[in-house]
C-alpha cells in the first residue's frame, strides 16, 4: 500500500506573483486548472480553464468584461520540478497574450464556457478533452451539452474540434430533445487519460460535476476521433455502450488525474474529493481496480475551496507524485510535491 508521507507548496504558477509572471508575460493574471501531459515533442502542455487578464476582480472567476478567455494552453520543458513549473510559451494570440484555444459551441447550443479535462499524445498527435458547459448550479453541480474531442497536429499550437468524437449528455433515445434536469448523467462527459496500454488508449470518465464515479473505458490508439470504437468495462468485459459501464472509482470523484507510476508499480489517480474537501491520491494494481479509498495529498483546512489535482507526467518514476492545483479564492494555480512510501 502506497502511503502519503506528506505534501508541500513548491510554488505558485500563474497570476504576477507565480514563478512564472503570467500576467505581464501573457495576460494571464488568473486561471485555474492546470492540465498536464506529455506533448510527445520534449515537452509538457499544461491547459487552463477560464482565464481572466486586466481588470480581473482579486477573487474567483470573473467577470467577464477582463479579458476572459474559455481556456489557454503553455509548454513546459523544465525537468527540475522541485523548482517548480516553468512555462517557456504560449499558444499566442496576436498581440503576444495567450489566446484561447478552443472556440465556444458551432451548433448554437446553450453554452456557458468550454473547459479542457485531459490531454494526451498519441501517434504525433496531441487529443484534448473538453466539456461543454450548458449552465452552473449550486456548488459542485453543472451541466454540460456533451463533452468531445480537439486535436492538434503542430504539437499544440492550433486545435480543430472533431466534428465526429462528441458524446452528447444523454441517453439514447433523448437525442434532440429538451435535456430534463435529472437526465444529465452521461459517464463521460469528464475524463482522465490513463495513457497507452497494449496498442489502446486508456481512460476514466465522471460525469458532469463533482459527486459521480469513475469509470473506465478504452479505444484503439488510432481510432481517438471515433465514437463508435470506444468500449466501456462492465465489470464483467467491455461494451459498446457507455451507460453500461460500471463504476471503478467510487463517489465523489471530480477533475481526474491518472497514470502509471513505475516506481511502486501502480496506477495513480488523483483527484478532488468533494466529500472529503480534499485532494486525494488513490491506487490500484489494475485500472480495472480493486481501488484503495484514497489518501489525502492536500487538505482543504489548510488550502480552502481547492480543486484539481493534475499529475506532471514526468515524475511517473519517482516515490512522489508532482501536481498542480486550484484554489477558487486566489483563483489560481500552484504546485505541489507529495512523498510517499
Amino acid at each position: 500500500m502506497v502511503r502519503v508521507i506528506g505534501a508541500t507548496r513548491l510554488t505558485r504558477i500563474t497570476g504576477e506573483d507565480s514563478c512564472n509572471r503570467t500576467a505581464s508575460r501573457f495576460g494571464i493574471h488568473a486561471t485555474d486548472l492546470g492540465i498536464l501531459w506529455d506533448d510527445g515533442r520534449g515537452g509538457v502542455l499544461a491547459a487552463f480553464g477560464d482565464t481572466y487578464g486586466e481588470g480581473w476582480g482579486g477573487d474567483g472567476a470573473g467577470p467577464p468584461h477582463a479579458d476572459w478567455r474559455y481556456n489557454v494552453i503553455a509548454r513546459s520543458t523544465n525537468t527540475d520540478l522541485d523548482a517548480g513549473l516553468k512555462f517557456d510559451s504560449v499558444v499566442e494570440r496576436e498581440d503576444g497574450m495567450a489566446g484561447q484555444i478552443l472556440p465556444g459551441d458551432r451548433t448554437g447550443a446553450s453554452e456557458s464556457t468550454v473547459i479542457p479535462t485531459s490531454g494526451i499524445a498519441v501517434g504525433g498527435r496531441n487529443f484534448l478533452h473538453y466539456m461543454s458547459v450548458r449552465q452552473w448550479g449550486t456548488p459542485g453541480v453543472w451541466h454540460t451539452n456533451y463533452g468531445a474531442l480537439a486535436y492538434s497536429d503542430d504539437g499544440g499550437r492550433t486545435w480543430t474540434k472533431s466534428d465526429a468524437a462528441v458524446w452528447p449528455n444523454r441517453r439514447p433515445g433523448l437525442l434532440g430533445r429538451v435535456l430534463r434536469r435529472d437526465e444529465g448523467d452521461h459517464p463521460f462527459q469528464m475524463v482522465g487519460f490513463a495513457g497507452v496500454v497494449d496498442e489502446h488508449v486508456y481512460l476514466l470518465g465522471t460525469p458532469n460535476g463533482r459527486f459521480g464515479s469513475g469509470h473506465l473505458a478504452r479505444v484503439g490508439a488510432s481510432d481517438l476521433l471515433d465514437p463508435a470504437a470506444y468500449r466501456y468495462w462492465t465489470g464483467d468485459g467491455w461494451s459498446d455502450d457507455p451507460f453500461a459501464a460500471a463504476p471503478v472509482l467510487r463517489a465523489p470523484v471530480a477533475e481526474l488525474s491518472v497514470q502509471f507510476n513505475r516506481h511502486f508499480g501502480q496506477w495513480f489517480a488523483v483527484h478532488l474529493d468533494e466529500h472529503r474537501a480534499a485532494i486525494v491520491l488513490r491506487t490500484a494494481p489494475e485500472l480495472t481496480g480493486p481501488w484503495t479509498d484514497g489518501e489525502v495529498l492536500v487538505a482543504g483546512s489548510e488550502y480552502p475551496a481547492l480543486y484539481g489535482g493534475f499529475q506532471h507526467p514526468w515524475a511517473a518514476d519517482r516515490p512522489a507524485v508532482y501536481f498542480t492545483m486550484s484554489q477558487w479564492g486566489p483563483y489560481n494555480v500552484d504546485f505541489f510535491r507529495a512523498d510517499l512510501e
